[in-house]
């Protein structure tokens, strides 16, 4: 039976999507079957940032409605064996989505793969609750920003009180924080919040903490995963919350300010 992970956050462009996709392919990478379930009826973006865009012809609302079967909707990725996409509708309302039909659909991938990522709508709108509401795991994605890290700790509560486990009284969801567009240079200036301040507050287990780095933006403008530019910070900070997601341990980087050369410091970035 296939483990259902919900990447989530209460607030949007915190890089849930990336993060979706990264943690996905890192995986498969691993050689977990994987498969990454957009829910962002409407404004789907995930098939953008898996570089698979041209390429959908149906997606998780033909498959609910009986329009297609989920094996025509499945797009199967090119560089990751064992890794596929299911996107999200660009042209129909939210309520498309169903409990029943989203169940179906997750029962019948279950027989496939080791791992069904969903990529959840931010906030607590129909589409992110049907996205974490069978979740087995949920990774919850914060900016080190107070208003992200309020609207997280709200998403904590839904987790907790209207998921499935939640509702059939079982173990409950297994939380993991990961934060993002993390800056250290701008932590010791006091223009964003502690890494220890966020972890206070949200009290639940750090997955991991990636870097703010503009080869993010350049990963996702070209449709490459992040994770798969293995010499980037943001490549390999991803790569090391995948390992500890599969229960490896290992010690956290990015952390700390760069430490800059006596030429740097005279000249700036320039040098």
């Amino acid at each position: 039976m296939a483990q259902i992970v919900v990447v989530t956050s209460g607030k949007g462009g915190v890089g849930k999507t990336t993060s979706s996709a990264a943690i996905a392919t890192g995986l498969a990478q691993r050689g977990q079957k994987t498969v990454v379930i957009d829910f962002d009826v409407g404004l789907r973006n995930l098939d953008l940032i898996m570089g698979v865009e041209r390429r959908v012809v149906f997606d998780i609302v033909n498959v609910i409605q009986g329009e297609a079967k989920l094996s025509q909707a499945l797009i199967r990725d090119k560089r990751v064996e064992g890794l596929a996409i299911l996107p999200a509708s660009q042209t129909r309302d939210k309520d498309a989505l169903t409990k029943e039909g989203v169940q179906t659909i997750i029962e019948e991938l279950s027989k496939d793969f080791d791992w069904i990522v969903c990529d959840s709508p931010a906030g607590i709108e129909k589409g992110a609750l049907l996205a974490l509401y069978f979740a087995d795991h949920a990774i919850v994605v914060t900016n080190p920003e107070v208003s992200s890290v309020r609207d997280s700790d709200r998403i904590l509560g839904v987790l907790q009180s209207r998921s499935k486990r939640a509702e059939e009284k079982r173990e409950p969801v297994k939380e993991h924080l990961l934060v993002t567009r993390y800056d250290p240079d701008r932590v010791a200036k006091g223009e964003m919040l502690k890494l220890d301040d966020i972890r206070e507050i949200l009290a639940i287990p750090l997955l991991g903490v990636i870097p703010e780095s503009e080869t993010v933006l350049k990963a996702s403008n070209t449709g490459n995963p992040v994770i798969l530019d293995g010499d980037s910070n943001a490549g390999q900070a991803y790569r090391d919350a995948v390992g500890r997601f599969l229960g490896e341990s290992i010690e956290h980087r990015f952390l700390d300010p760069e430490k800059k050369g006596l030429f740097r410091r005279l000249f700036g970035r320039a040098a």
